[in-house]
């Protein structure tokens, strides 16, 4: 229990009612001194003052993006810092904490007829890009109808009231059509409060929760992987109401968008599978056994979050290696990152490619099959 300015030690009932003076930036620097390493052993205070100060954003004047994007990570930088929280945001949690932060950190600083913004939604189907127009609100709708498989997997309420399970697709469809009007800017509450609770419950929910398993419907992914999936949309569409507003918006930091093509590049196999059943793609050369070497395909992606990925391309379950190499695609990390989510066509998303052509072809469009509504 630390103590006070003048040696006393404070109670923690003491520091607790602080912690409204210390989110207002009220404290004398002693008092702000003492509350802040207490923070750093208590987690539910700490859980207490991002609140508090999330509430202070909240009712002071809206600030511009660039000097309030990531307000919980200051936070929790200046709080937590100095020794490992005994509550902290798991690593694999990190990206989509950080995107919807960012994310909400745009939406702050639009104007309010801006909500109704048209926005289009692109994403790839089968052999051919797609495209659809929405609004700014109802992206946001749309990303809270998708988180809303996350949490049903936790266990957690719905905000939307939509029925358990789904798919991504058949959610926003009847979160669309069931509204009685358009989506406003009223949306953008309960959707961070939903973010917010996904990353609380996370955080608390223990080292076995990353692998907790979330139905998309067709597919599953462990609970790691869906939160790093709905980083990667949340970029994704923050990105597209910002070309909409005509705001300024950067790509993740290297270490997450390296996550992000990790996740990507693993999905890679199993798409690739999924074209060829469905008729999309040329069957596999050959059948190669669970865990035995074969064609491989090596994906280079370079810049930010970059790194070296090495493909199968005959069975899912194959291993891959710079042995059995057959191809090559060399390109961006952004770009990569823009195919997978159907912005950048297959044709025009390589900057180097080599070796066998049917093999850089069919996964530069099994890449782009990863994208969808």
């Amino acid at each position: 229990m630390p103590p006070g300015a003048d040696g006393t030690v404070l109670s923690h009932r003491v520091l607790k009612s602080l912690l409204g003076a210390w989110a207002l930036a009220a404290c004398s620097a002693e008092e702000t001194l003492v509350v802040e390493e207490h923070l750093t052993e208590c987690a539910p205070c700490a859980e207490e003052a991002l609140r508090l100060r999330d509430a202070v954003g909240l009712l002071q004047a809206e600030r511009g993006l660039d000097l309030d994007p990531m307000l919980r990570s200051r936070v929790l930088d200046t709080c937590l810092g100095r020794r490992p929280a005994r509550i902290p945001v798991p690593a694999w949690a990190q990206p989509y904490d950080t995107e919807t932060a960012r994310l909400d950190a745009l939406l702050a600083d639009i104007d309010p007829g801006e909500w109704h913004a048209p926005v289009q939604l692109r994403w790839f189907e089968g052999e051919h890009p797609v495209r659809r127009k929405a609004t700014v609100a109802a992206v946001i709708g749309h990303l809270m109808t998708v988180d809303g498989l996350v949490a049903d997997a936790l266990g957690l309420a719905d905000p939307l009231a939509l029925d358990g399970g789904g798919d991504p697709t058949s959610r926003t469809e009847a979160y669309w059509l069931g509204s009685r009007q358009p989506p406003t800017r009223a949306v953008r509450v309960p959707w961070r409060e939903q973010g917010h609770t996904l990353v609380r419950t996370v955080s608390f929910a223990g080292r076995g929760a990353a692998e907790l398993e979330v139905s998309y419907g067709a597919f599953s992914l462990p609970l790691k992987d869906a939160l790093l999936e709905r980083a990667f949309e949340c970029w994704v569409h923050a990105d597209d109401i910002a070309h909409a507003v005509d705001y300024p918006y950067e790509p993740p930091s290297g270490a997450h968008l390296h996550e992000l093509i990790d996740l990507a590049a693993r999905l890679l196999p199993g798409t690739l599978a999924a074209r060829r059943r469905a008729g999309l793609a040329p069957p596999a050369r050959g059948l190669v056994a669970a865990g035995s070497p074969g064609r491989t395909l090596h994906l280079e992606v370079e810049g930010a979050g970059g790194g070296h990925w090495y493909i199968p391309l005959d069975s899912p379950a194959a291993a891959a290696s710079p042995e059995h190499e057959v191809a090559h695609i060399a390109l961006d990390g952004v770009e990569f990152c823009q195919l997978a989510a159907g912005h950048v066509s297959p044709q025009e998303a390589a900057a180097g490619q080599g070796g066998d052509k049917g093999a850089v072809r069919d996964v530069l469009f099994a890449a782009a099959s990863l994208s969808r509504l």
